[in-house]
């Protein structure tokens, strides 16, 4: 089922108030916390989660994917696990050793029980209560690793009915869990398959967030078809940022069966505004949705379209991740190693497929630019999204025939354009001229090597392309 976002002011204001009511806790030495609507590892650094979601439950055998998605730059996985209500159990035993596998190759954790998704309207999905009980007969594995996992109690815990309860039951599972001793921070998913299109977890959060004692609870939603343009993403993770209240996007995809979400914005507005963000999945997705596979066969040497957008692609893993501070030290290389062959059984889908997929879309072909002379610099300059009134666009800087210590951009606005928020640039705007310079990450380029950065925009009237000028300092 899809909807359409509209304007929800008195919702807005009862999350203000219900923020500023009860505060935001100090950071948590233990382990991961949440404050100011904002997470923070147990060094009390800012972590902003970009990474996968791989579906362990189903392919347990598939251990060398945890290395496989770091090696591309992860910094974080969603791991599918399951209660043994659904699917078979994972023990005790299994999850201590996914949690070392996290750990072993610097991934922060992000476990999850399956079992609930689409609970009310799916045949044999439990509740969120029954969820806890597997989450605390984990007791003994979870404790002490509060630095390195957090808890989503359960997956897209509602179909599209009997979803009233979501509040209530999320509350009540949040206490229980908090009573069984769990100090984790803890996700929350929304109802209607995780994409809340009726807003319960939207016009419900703050009341979920205040009953945790701890103060240290996420909101998760999942954005398929219901999130197709530009206004429904911004407004949706915008009204949770106004509010002070922590939102990632759990799961997220560039086509669904239920519609074609805008992925370039989700994955630009994140970046903008510090939203961290799961795509599903890595590999071995069934039922129709082959397409959402990042990797065929689980092998990192050969990514599909998906893979090389989330990895690769403008705002995607490579260009924005940043490993946990409580790892420490020099990263690991990042160079892909083997893949594990893939089963043979294709596990269940998460949403469900209620029409034909539509035709995944070719990826685009760059545009062609001119080569840069010895010495210097060029810029060119692309659009990726357009919408009434707001675009998105790229810069791509590439050093000439001999390297750069840095780089400065510039090129003037039309009438009406302007620049509203940017990444991986400091840019500036005097009257019509746009300057943007480097950051300290991405200033040094090797000869004919290059660094993108984007920004949102607005415009009146036209949109028209600018001439970007580059200087190479």
């Amino acid at each position: 089922m899809k909807t359409r976002l509209s304007a929800a002011g008195a919702a807005l204001l009862a999350l203000l108030l219900a923020v500023l009511a009860f505060g935001q806790p100090a950071h948590a030495a233990a382990g991961f916390s949440v404050a100011g609507g904002k997470l923070y590892d147990a060094n009390g650094a800012e972590f902003i989660m970009r990474g996968v979601n791989h579906a362990h439950t189903w392919y347990p055998q598939q251990t060398r994917s945890f290395a496989d998605v770091k090696a591309l730059g992860a910094n974080t996985v969603r791991v599918v696990l399951a209660s043994g209500d659904r699917w078979t159990r994972n023990t005790n035993a299994d999850v201590a050793n996914v949690i070392s596998l996290c750990k072993a190759n610097r991934l922060i954790c992000v476990l999850e029980v399956h079992d609930t998704t689409g609970y009310g309207e799916q045949s044999g999905a439990i509740t969120l209560d029954r969820a806890v009980d597997y989450w605390l007969s984990l007791a003994d594995v979870l404790a002490g690793q509060e630095r390195y996992v957090l808890v989503n109690i359960g997956n897209e815990p509602y179909g599209n009915q009997n979803y009233g309860s979501w509040a209530t039951d999320n509350a009540n599972a949040i206490k229980r869990l908090r009573a069984g001793g769990l100090t984790h921070t803890i996700m929350v998913d929304a109802p209607n398959w995780g994409q809340d299109w009726s807003f319960t977890m939207r016009d419900n959060a703050a009341s979920v967030f205040a009953a945790d004692p701890a103060r240290n609870t996420v909101f998760s939603i999942h954005m398929y078809g219901v999130f197709d343009t530009a206004a429904e993403i911004s407004d949706y993770l915008g009204r949770f940022r106004a509010a002070g209240l922590p939102i990632v996007v759990g799961e997220f995809g560039f086509n669904h069966s239920d519609g074609d979400p805008d992925e370039d914005t989700i994955l630009a507005y994140s970046q903008a505004n510090g939203i961290g963000w799961l795509g599903w999945s890595w590999s071995g997705n069934g039922g129709g949705v082959e397409y959402l596979d990042m990797a065929t066969a689980f092998n990192p040497a050969s990514l599909t379209t998906w893979g090389q957008r989330i990895f690769n692609g403008v705002n995607g893993i490579r260009q924005t991740a940043r490993e946990a501070s409580v790892f420490g030290g020099t990263p690991p290389s990042t160079t892909p190693p083997p893949s594990t062959p893939p089963p043979t059984t294709p596990p269940p889908t998460t949403p469900p497929p209620t029409t034909p997929p539509p035709t995944t879309p070719p990826p685009t072909t760059p545009p062609p630019s001119t080569p840069p002379p010895a010495g210097g610099c060029t810029a060119t300059y692309t659009v990726l999204n357009q919408w009434q009134g707001g675009f998105q666009a790229e810069v791509r800087v590439t050093a000439g025939a001999t390297a750069i210590a840095g780089w400065t951009a510039r090129w003037t606005l039309a009438n009406g354009q302007s620049v509203t928020q940017s990444w991986n640039a400091t840019v500036t705007s005097s009257g019509s001229t746009v300057t943007a310079r480097n950051v300290d990450y991405n200033g040094r380029l090797a000869a004919g090597a290059s660094a993108s950065f984007g920004f949102l925009g607005g415009w009146s009237g036209t949109n028209p392309k600018p001439e970007v000028s580059c200087t190479a300092t």
